[in-house]
């Protein structure tokens, strides 16, 4: 009997060492519960806490923090209700492996394949918040334009999550924001991954600042626009080229992929599209009130847009030079709402109320008559030339919820292209011919309300078949301009963002 005993005992020891290093917990450090290698990292890592410098110095192994599986070291608290955690991260190990990271985390567990939220702060000086929504999902991230910060914080209000960044107590919120819903209780802590199996990275989180129980709910809502950028080729990596605690519209790009340009609080101005600080535009000054989208001419020249600071609701399309100088009226009557040009650069399309009726008209790029193209039959609007300039698309109700049509160019022919669970708004061809971009709501929502749950959709025009490229929190302004780069590899849209105001830290 006592032999079996043992050699039972000894194969659950076998078993047990052959665990990985998640269920090797360590004692308690400052205000973090226990701390533990998450996955099979080659070599174990490890924490400590300086009390008189209130530093925690973390080091860790794991191949990566990505895709469906993490390998890692966290240090870490198990918490409920809304948190905000924020550090000062300085690496300390080796040189070497750019993406090396150190983290501030949110985690739904101590799997390797947790649902998750984190501010990644990478040793190249990259910042991004990152999520995996589920449990063995792949990995999104949304990368800052920021570089290098001192100092990083990620806050959780109900299921959003939000970073924020910068030196010392000046942070400022980083792009974009993340959607995960998270049962209570969770783990909230701090992270290391060397990024190279077979090494290990140390970093020192110091001047650690958590709060919990934080009632964003009963905090005013702070609003934020981040004008985002999605690579076609890695649809999971979005980028912020900007953000600002303002309303942002209507991004679309320069002809040459170097610049977006956008509505802030209908003033227009541009920004790098890899990101930095934005510029007003030299066009028409304070005077100029735009509405709606907005697109530069084929030939690269012209920006058109829509005005209405003549009389509120009623706009009219004017064209003015990139380079700066005065706008010229295109539209006699209003109100016309200006959405795209055709190839040669000849023709403006836009949407226009006559009667009591949203139809979408055509005219002369240098001005003249407008043309009617569509019959009447709902309504019909935010209309974009095709490619080779032979079609239309654009969006309308006429059949009930809110498709995507196309139609010749002088109007003849209409055909519905999309159908199904979603309300499908602005259509945009991408510059090759192949896709078709559009924003989607839930087919409950109504019209196209601020900060609702939206998806942006891919239709491939050769097998009509549809994929999700991004998922945001959306409204009017995200999609209402042509929003590929010149390349068709990216697309540009905003985000909006609710954050209420966190109350002050207690010293």
């Amino acid at each position: 009997m006592f032999r079996h005993i043992t050699l039972f005992s000894a194969a659950l020891l076998a078993c047990l060492s052959a665990v990985p290093a998640i269920g090797q917990t360590g004692a308690p450090l400052g205000i973090f519960e226990g701390h533990s290698d998450i996955g099979p990292v080659a070599h174990p890592g490890s924490a400590q806490y300086d009390a008189a410098r209130h530093t925690y110095t973390v080091v860790g192994s794991g191949e990566n923090m990505w895709e469906g599986a993490d390998e890692f070291y966290f240090l870490w608290k198990r918490i409920s209700g809304d948190v905000s955690l924020a550090a000062d991260i300085a690496f300390t190990g080796r040189a070497g492996e750019p993406h090396r990271k150190g983290v501030l985390m949110i985690r739904q567990s101590l799997d390797p394949d947790s649902a998750y939220v984190d501010a990644a702060r990478h040793a190249d000086g990259l910042i991004s918040i990152q999520a995996r929504d589920q449990k063995g999902a792949i990995t999104h991230e949304v990368q800052s334009y920021l570089k290098a910060p001192q100092r990083l914080r990620i806050e959780k209000h109900g299921n959003a999550f939000f970073m924020f960044a910068g030196q010392g107590e000046n942070l400022e919120m980083a792009g974009g924001g993340m959607q995960l819903a998270l049962e209570e209780p969770f783990y909230v802590g701090l992270g290391v991954c060397a990024h190279e199996k077979d090494s290990t990275e140390k970093i020192a989180f110091s001047n650690v600042e958590m709060t919990s129980d934080i009632r964003s709910a009963a905090q005013r809502p702070v609003p934020y626009s981040t004008i985002e950028v999605v690579r076609l080729a890695a649809p999971t990596d979005r980028r912020a080229a900007f953000v600002a605690a303002e309303r942002l519209e209507s991004p679309t790009w320069s002809r040459d992929g170097e610049t977006i340009f956008f509505n802030r609080n209908h003033r227009l101005e541009r920004v790098p599209s890899a990101g930095g600080k934005a510029e007003a535009l030299d066009i028409g000054g304070a005077a100029v009130r735009s509405v709606g989208g907005k697109g530069i001419s084929p030939d690269g020249a012209l920006l058109a847009f829509s005005d209405d600071s003549r009389q509120r609701g009623r706009p009219a399309i004017f064209v003015a030079p990139v380079a700066g100088g005065a706008p010229r009226r295109i539209t006699a009557n209003t109100p016309a709402v200006f959405h795209g040009w055709s190839p040669d650069g000849q023709t403006i399309v836009f949407s226009a109320e006559r009667g009591g009726q949203t139809d979408i008209y055509s005219i002369p790029a240098a001005g003249g008559a407008e043309k009617r193209l569509t019959n009447g039959q709902g309504r019909n609007e935010n209309p974009q030339y095709s490619s080779d300039g032979a079609s239309i698309y654009f969006n309308s109700d006429r059949r009930g919820s809110v498709q995507i049509w196309r139609m010749r160019a002088d109007g003849s022919d209409p055909e519905q292209l999309t159908s199904g669970d979603f309300n499908n708004w602005f259509p945009h061809p991408s510059p090759d011919g192949q896709l078709l971009l559009f924003i989607s709501y839930d087919k409950n929502v109504k019209g196209q309300p601020q900060n609702a749950d939206a998806a942006l959709r891919l239709l491939n025009l050769a097998d009509r078949s549809t994929r999700t490229l991004a998922k945001l929190i959306g409204g009017a302004g995200s999609l209402d301009a042509p929003c590929w780069s010149p390349d068709s590899r990216q697309v540009a849209f905003v985000s909006y963002q609710l954050i209420p105001a966190l109350p002050p830290v207690p010293r």
